[in-house]
């Protein structure tokens, strides 16, 4: 058991060991304040005793009212100071998690329901308030309080002591043999308190589906599987819990029962003083307390040593590298001759460099996993629009993720105004790209905070002023704060969550624009103005989509057409409806017609 607790409890410790300055200050606080509690018994004997000899009781009274104040301060400040340290661990730890999570690298993050990911940092970071916090402090305090109080025991009598010690250890057998099973169901009763929160958060961010579909029922019992199972694992804890207590409280009164015969009949032959009897019944009663502190911080040790498991796990998140960003290059703003120079040779070599390239790129999202694309050659120039085209599984939402750099390739290597990927940060990279996903989700916050995502110093009038381009000054308008308006409460569509996010895009003035089917759930009117942004947009900088309409093609100036993770063509679209194909396949499906250029066949 010792080598297999020792490694769990290590965990749990690194939590605590950043505070193991204040940990101490708790542990001597804690000492004192046993060391007053100890020492009241014996003056309640000198109390008993000047009674019996008729000295002066001012001596003995005045100490034990000291004893009582000066314990009741240390109590308090002890109390203060370890339950602010047991905030600070919980801060501690959920920042250490929170930053964790959102370094990640995306596929690591993907990988578990948001839910269960959510309550490592809600609900475990909890459990161990105190357990880092106060558990190795109550711990020694605890067995050091027991190991006095028998100490002291044993002083005024052997025979008595030895009838308390086989209670104390019964009850430590009871525990010894306890304790692991509640630990384990603990940990269990957490693990589905976890799968709980994924399924809970899923199926409220699928409301509208699970409601038409009839299945409230249905994803209530999943939901309610885990929480019954949770509660069943925690029953479970609680009974064994309940067993050792009862066995504890037992074994005290049954010491109990048996020091007031014994030490009636020790007494009674004149081997034992009445004042020594009652000092041994308090310190009896007394035992009580370092038993419970002990049972409690074993408990909530092991809760914590579950707790603190669920939390390191973040630690193998594998993490984007975090080196400093070098910064964006600003050609506009040179400061020294020598600077414009540089910057103006940049400039020219930029202008004849693509802005993108993929170079013979293989992906997966998997060591065992079947490639996502293969051996993809793209050229994307600095400046004009590139769309993706291609049936679903072709890979196109891949070639974006390795664009992100969400997703590192297997094989071949992307390139940057030439120079390869890995000689940029992840930051340095993102700050040349802006992306519109498909599915468009808004972050927690205003309307405000979403725009200002990419450019926090941006100025009311330029959040004004694309909002304008995207058409939503209107619905800004009726908003009753505006910019500053809650999203959650703002009820946008699909379509607005859409302009919001090509808005903050805009904003963002990249040098590559990613768009994953944009306009999907836009009326004709709107994407009408949206397109003309785009198309204004690749007037100056690079824009790629990955497109099922025609009215996202027709106008690229290339189009390339993926299959089965490889490109299969690419051109305009004049010339794909003649020589592709899969590409005029993909056009009939849609129902669309060419506008320009040869007729469908």
């Amino acid at each position: 058991m010792s080598s297999s607790i020792a490694p769990r409890l290590s965990i749990l410790w690194s939590f605590a060991r950043p505070h193991r300055r204040t940990l101490a200050k708790g542990l001597a606080l804690a000492l004192v304040a046993s060391a007053l509690g100890l020492a009241t018994p014996m003056v309640t004997k000198h109390v008993l005793d000047a009674l019996g000899s008729a000295s002066s009781l001012t001596r003995p009274v005045a100490t034990l009212v000291v004893l009582l104040f000066v314990g009741a301060a240390v109590s308090y400040w002890q109390w203060i100071l370890l339950g602010a340290l047991g905030e600070r661990v919980v801060l501690d730890a959920r920042e250490s998690v929170v930053r964790r999570f959102l370094r990640a690298t995306v596929p690591a993050i993907t990988r578990s329901p948001t839910g269960e990911l959510v309550t490592r940092v809600t609900s475990d970071t909890v459990l161990l308030r105190q357990a880092a916090a106060s558990s190795f402090v109550g711990l020694i305090n605890g067995a050091v309080m027991l190991v006095g109080s028998l100490v002291l025991m044993g002083f005024l009598d052997l025979v008595l002591l030895a009838t308390t010690v086989a209670a104390v250890a019964l009850v430590g057998l009871a525990f010894a043999f306890l304790m692991p099973g509640i630990a384990k169901s603990q940990q269990q009763a957490q693990e589905h308190v976890g799968r709980l929160g994924g399924v809970l958060e899923g199926t409220l961010r699928a409301i509208r589906t699970v409601k038409v579909n009839r299945a409230e029922e249905r994803m209530t019992e999943r939901i309610l599987a885990d929480a019954r199972a949770s509660a069943a694992f925690g029953v479970g804890a609680v009974r064994r819990e309940s067993l050792a207590w009862t066995i504890a409280w037992s074994g005290v009164n049954l010491a109990i029962i048996a020091i007031l015969a014994v030490g009636a009949w020790r007494v009674g032959e004149g081997r034992l003083e009445v004042s020594g009897l009652i000092a041994f019944l308090l310190y009896t009663f007394a035992l009580m307390d370092p038993i419970n502190e002990l049972s409690q911080n074993v408990t909530a040790l092991q809760s914590g040593i579950a707790a603190a498991e669920r939390i390191r796990q973040a630690d193998a998140l594998p993490s984007e590298e975090a080196a400093p960003s070098a910064g964006r290059p600003e050609l506009h703003e040179p400061k020294e001759p020598k600077e414009l120079k540089e910057l103006e040779t940049l400039k020219e070599l930029r202008d004849d460099v693509p802005v993108l390239e993929l170079r013979n790129v293989t992906a997966a999202y998997g060591p065992d996993v079947e490639p996502a694309v293969r051996g993809v050659d793209l050229v994307i120039p600095r400046r004009g629009h590139t769309a993706v085209v291609g049936p679903s599984g072709a890979g196109k939402t891949t070639l974006f993720s390795l664009v992100l750099r969400f997703l590192e390739p297997t094989g071949g290597e992307l390139l940057l105004d030439g120079r390869p990927y890995r000689d940029h940060t992840h930051a340095d990279l993102r700050a040349r790209l802006a992306y519109v996903e498909q599915d468009t989700p808004v972050v927690p916050g205003t309307l405000r905070d979403n725009l200002l995502l990419a450019r926090p110093e941006a100025t009311t009038e330029e959040l004004l002023r694309v909002l304008d381009d995207v058409r939503l000054t209107e619905k800004v308008e009726g908003l009753e704060e505006g910019l500053d308006t809650p999203l959650a409460t703002a009820n946008v569509s699909g379509g607005e969550r859409q302009r919001i996010a090509l808005a903050r895009a805009l904003l963002a003035t990249p040098d590559v624009l990613l768009l994953d089917e944009a306009t999907a759930q836009l009326d004709g009117l709107t994407e009408a103005a949206v397109q003309e942004c785009v198309r204004s947009r690749a007037d100056t900088g690079a824009v790629v989509t990955i497109a099922h309409r025609l009215s996202t093609v027709v106008d690229a100036d290339t189009i390339v057409v993926m299959e089965a993770g490889r490109v299969r063509a690419r051109g305009r679209h004049e010339e794909l409806l003649v020589s592709d194909t899969l590409y005029r396949d993909l056009v009939e499906s849609l129902r669309i017609s060419a506008v320009t250029g040869a007729p469908v066949t």
